[in-house]
């Protein structure tokens, strides 16, 4: 009898155990399904317009193919988001992929931590030859790719044809050069007292543009891409040109002086109270949806003297971390390709005004419907495609642009006070000579 109960007791433990083992199997099996899809995450630094579209792009991606999942988290500036990555970098914190603005690629480069692209470009035999050539340019160094091109724009001088109309003025040919923005600046002025004629944020990247626009260089050594810079690239009659510009509408009164901030210059502009200017492209569809008039769109002005010689590519580009597993790496390679198809980036241009990375977009009934509606935005693309290739329209490289651009900043917001030009300029060469010389002490060069 007791060996009878010893058997049923056994019968039952091993029938227990069967059950529990069935069940644990059952949940490492639910486990596997839902981890089927490789996690891939992206930190950006879109807000406003851009970061809906590109919410809207990912969710694309994600619902179409069930093997990726992309988290786009927002990170902030480009600033902000550089400095959380060399907090993170080399560690399981990091990202799979992140955007950094464009004077970051030295940076990117220099941390150790990112992987070049170009390695899947090979390995997939990608053509990115069929990329917007005046975009990769920027990012191809030594024939290698190192980040994928994203959000790309330039800055157009934006204008309220509505102004120029009552100063009477063409509104269909916005001025092209200094000279010409200064006597349209004048004659705003004063048709409507209360309106002044030209802005212009102290902003180191658009000092940058107008350098370039004359063909000038920001940096020796053909703008870093021969070798390292050791003193800036541009000559005095071109970097003076532009202070001078601002000093001659500051003392004629007809200048809106906002200092360094971009979004009190644009909301001044939709209320009335400055007639023209310059901003980044990717602005456009937000000025033209919200402006209560007609608004112009033109190419950068250039000095009457000066051929126009076109703008840099700005914006930003998406990079690789190292030491993800191959997968992981895989996977956002896979998402950086579904970004460069015509449709996504005919919905990418729509939506925020940026450039699209590959011209075939321009082809999309989207796009095209688009500047039916909305022709402004096709001047920005002409002037981005009619730029001619030089080492000053294809942008500086040095991991001290950062510092340069604050270094500018703070000399255009001193003409803008009405100091003196000369020397404010003479110190701001000497503190951007200097800023280049301990970068390079930085680096043991």
């Amino acid at each position: 009898m007791k060996k009878m109960m010893l058997l049923v007791t056994i019968g039952i433990l091993l029938l227990l155990s069967a059950c529990s083992s069935g069940s644990n199997t059952s949940q490492a099996s639910t486990k596997d399904t839902t981890g089927e899809k490789q996690v891939v995450t992206f930190w950006h630094s879109m807000s406003g317009a851009g970061q809906e579209t590109l919410d809207s792009i990912v969710d694309d991606f994600n619902n179409s193919q069930d093997k990726i999942q992309v988290k786009a988290e927002f990170q902030g500036t480009y600033d902000e988001a550089l400095t959380k990555f060399n907090a993170v970098a080399g560690t399981d914190s990091s990202p799979t992929m992140m955007q950094t603005f464009e004077i970051g690629t030295k940076s990117m480069i220099n941390s150790g931590n990112i992987l070049p692209i170009q390695q899947f470009v090979d390995k997939d035999q990608y053509d990115m030859s069929s990329l917007e050539e005046n975009i990769t340019k920027y990012y191809s160094l030594d024939g290698k790719f190192y980040s994928m091109p994203f959000n790309s724009s330039t800055p157009v001088m934006y204008y309220n044809k509505d102004a120029f109309k009552a100063a009477g003025l063409n509104v269909d040919q916005a001025p092209a050069t200094y000279e010409e923005v200064e006597k349209a600046a004048k004659a705003i002025t004063e048709s409507n007292p209360k309106m002044k004629g030209f802005a212009l944020q102290a902003y180191g990247w658009l000092w940058e543009q107008l350098l370039a626009n004359q063909g000038a260089l920001l940096l020796n050594k053909d703008n870093g891409r021969t070798g390292t810079p050791t003193s800036i690239g541009w000559s005095e009659e071109e970097g003076k040109s532009i202070f001078n510009w601002v000093k001659n509408m500051v003392d004629d009164g007809t200048f809106a002086n906002y200092g360094t901030n971009g979004d009190n210059m644009v909301a001044g502009f939709l209320a009335g109270d400055v007639s023209m200017f310059l901003q980044s492209s990717a602005s456009a569809r937000d000025i033209i949806d919200n402006a209560p008039f007609e608004v112009g769109i033109a190419f950068l002005p250039h000095p009457e003297n000066k051929e126009r010689q076109g703008v840099v590519i700005g914006g930003a580009s998406l990079w690789m971390m190292d030491g993800k597993p191959e997968a992981e790496s895989q996977a956002a390679w896979e998402f950086m390709k579904y970004l460069q198809k015509p449709e996504v980036q005919a919905k990418w241009h729509v939506g925020t005004g940026y450039f699209a990375i590959n011209p075939a977009a321009y082809e999309e009934k989207l796009v095209k419907d688009a500047w039916a509606e909305k022709p402004q935005l096709k001047v920005t693309v002409d002037q981005l495609q009619s730029t001619k290739p030089s080492y000053a329209t294809q942008g500086a490289l040095m991991d001290m642009l950062p510092e340069g651009r604050k270094i500018i900043e703070s000399a255009l917001e001193t003409v803008y006070n009405g100091e003196n030009v000369d020397s404010t300029y003479k110190t701001a060469v000497q503190q951007f000579n200097d800023a280049i010389q301990q970068a390079n002490k930085a680096r043991g060069n």
